[in-house]
C-alpha cells in the first residue's frame, strides 16, 4: 500500500524503502542471504487493538546463528492490561513501564532488517502486529520476504506433512523441536523463541541440503504471503 504524501518524509521510512528495492534472487544460495529470525510478545491477539510488549531478533549468515547480533527490546505501553496473555509471556505492566518507546523500537527494527529475509514460527501474527506499529509511526508496511518455520516444517518433516484437510493446524514450536531433537530455550520469551526458531531454520535447511544434494536455494523455501 502506498500512503499519500508519506514517501521520503521520514528518514527512517525512506531508508527502509530504499533498502527493500533490492529483492533476493530465486536461485541465490540461502547461505549467502542475511536472514533475521524474529519473535514478538504482545498484550493479546487482536490486531489493531493489542500492542507489542517485547521484540527480539537475531541474524543468521553463512549457516550460523550470529549470537552477537541478538537484539531484545522491552516496549513501553502506557495502558498494558493485566490479562491471560501475562500467564504466557510473564511480562507485567510494571515491566513494560520500564520499556523503550514503541516508535524508537520500530525505527531501530526497520534500520536493522533492511531487505533481509525474515523468519519466524507462526510468523503471520507477529508481522501483522509489526505492520500495525510501522504504519502507526512511519506510515510504511514491511516489505521483506517472509518464511514461516511452521510451514517449512510441514514441507520437510513427514510428521507434519499437509494432509489435505482444511483445518489441519501447523505444528507448534514445541512439536517441531521435539521432532528434531532440539532443546527449547526460554519458551515464550521473545529472545528465547527467536533463538529456537533460528536453530529450527538451520536444521531444516541442512535436511533440505541433504535431500537435494546441493546448496539450498531461496526458491526451495516456502514464502509466506500476507
Amino acid at each position: 500500500m502506498i500512503w499519500p504524501f508519506s514517501q521520503d518524509t521520514d528518514p527512517v521510512a525512506s531508508a527502509y524503502r530504499q533498502a527493500c528495492k533490492q529483492r533476493p534472487e530465486k536461485d541465490i544460495d540461502v547461505a549467502d542471504l542475511t536472514v533475521v529470525a524474529l519473535d514478538a510478545e504482545t498484550t493479546g491477539f487482536k490486531i489493531g487493538v493489542d500492542r507489542l510488549l517485547s521484540l527480539a531478533t537475531i541474524e543468521i549468515r553463512q549457516r550460523e546463528v550470529h549470537v552477537a547480533s541478538a537484539r531484545n527490546w522491552l516496549i513501553y505501553q502506557k495502558d498494558a492490561p493485566i490479562n491471560e496473555a501475562i500467564e504466557v509471556h510473564g511480562i507485567l505492566p510494571s515491566d513494560t513501564a520500564e520499556g523503550r518507546p514503541e516508535k524508537e523500537v520500530i525505527g531501530e527494527l526497520l534500520g536493522l532488517i533492511g531487505n533481509s529475509v525474515i523468519i519466524g514460527h507462526h510468523i503471520r501474527f507477529d508481522m501483522e502486529m509489526l505492520n500495525e506499529a510501522a504504519r502507526r509511526h512511519f506510515k510504511v508496511k514491511l516489505k521483506n520476504r517472509v518464511i514461516d518455520t511452521a510451514s517449512l516444517a510441514q514441507q520437510e518433516l513427514p510428521a507434519f506433512h499437509r494432509t489435505g484437510y482444511a483445518n489441519q493446524p501447523p505444528p507448534k514450536l514445541e512439536e517441531v523441536c521435539s521432532n528434531l531433537g532440539l532443546d527449547m530455550i526460554d519458551r515464550h520469551t521473545a529472545l528465547g523463541d527467536t533463538f529456537t526458531t533460528a536453530l529450527i531454520f538451520l536444521t531444516l535447511c541442512a535436511r533440505i541440503r541433504q535431500r537435494l544434494g546441493r546448496p539450498v536455494r531461496f526458491a526451495d523455501l516456502p514464502l509466506s504471503k500476507f
